[in-house]
């Protein structure tokens, strides 16, 4: 691979990164509504919906780690 690539993979991983932290800032806001939410309604549909949006975020995160793990080993 040549210097050019390797530069155009490194900004992508650094996008990447930036996109799995405000993943993560979601999902931090996403659970502390569902933690503020009244017992009655985190047991409702309204606090099923929220657990759904955070498994699904949770995969996000993973998904772009995956990403990231393997953008740097195609750099080395």
């Amino acid at each position: 691979m040549n210097n050019t690539r390797r530069k155009h993979l490194r900004d992508l991983i650094e996008k990447t990164e930036g996109i799995k932290s405000e993943i993560e800032e979601i999902r931090t806001e996403e659970e502390e509504y569902y933690n503020n939410m009244p017992e009655a309604f985190q047991d409702g549909d309204k606090g099923d919906r929220a657990q759904t949006v955070i498994e699904y975020l949770d995969e996000a995160m993973t998904a772009a780690g995956d990403v990231i793990e393997n953008l740097t080993s195609a750099t080395e």
